[in-house]
């Protein structure tokens, strides 16, 4: 399925992304990514799988497997092998990357990011994408694949947003979920049936463990 220009999100859709990071920090944008272009994605991802392309998920820097921890399959994304629903999801989120640094001055230089892949009954438990500034990720964003997601089948993202307060943000196809990496916690809930995502980060530069 080929996408085009106009199908990617409004100038006020990218703002509301980049207003969300300059205030609390997190956002969530509904109808980020049009239909025609999450749809595409989600045809994407299942080719993907049928192929066999996707891999069990590990955590920490050993690369260790750890299913009760975390249960997702995930296929790391490329722009060398990327398919024209991809290589549009590139160009989206390199026009949210310049709008980031003319606003925030976060010097973020690139951006990586996987399809990932929960079964039914399938988590992520409550960590952190940048633990004590340890990699560069420096913002997060995810974006959902999913249609006709009801409240009922669970696999909600929880946001922690303090000591006391969260948020659970349902994976609607279209929906991005965009939050600074090492400043909140998050867990996936487990769901009724399978829950498909894109998530990235956008690096900064880091050199003795500091950023540059």
């Amino acid at each position: 399925m080929q996408t085009g220009e106009r199908d990617f999100p409004t100038a006020e859709r990218v703002e509301t992304a980049v207003a969300a990071l300059a205030g609390p920090g997190w956002g969530v944008i509904d109808d980020f990514l049009p239909s025609s272009l999450w749809q595409a994605l989600a045809d994407s991802a299942q080719r993907r799988l049928a192929a066999g392309e996707f891999r069990a998920a590990s955590i920490g820097r050993g690369g260790r497997v750890q299913t009760v921890i975390r249960g997702d399959t995930i296929r790391w994304l490329e722009a060398g092998d990327a398919d024209a629903a991809e290589r549009d999801f590139f160009t989206l989120v390199e026009r949210l990357r310049q709008a980031i640094n003319r606003r925030l001055w976060l010097g973020l230089l690139d951006f990586e990011c996987h399809y990932a892949r929960y079964p039914a009954g399938a988590r992520y438990r409550r960590h952190l994408d940048r633990p004590h500034r340890r990699t560069e990720r420096t913002v997060t964003l995810v974006c959902y694949l999913n249609a006709g997601w009801r409240a009922e089948e669970g696999g909600a993202l929880r946001l922690y947003l303090d000591e006391d307060r969260s948020v659970e943000v349902l994976p609607q196809g279209g929906r991005a979920v965009v939050f600074l990496s090492e400043r909140f916690e998050h867990e996936v809930l487990p769901a009724r049936r399978p829950r498909l995502a894109l998530t990235g980060w956008y690096r900064q530069r880091l050199h003795g463990g500091r950023v540059i």
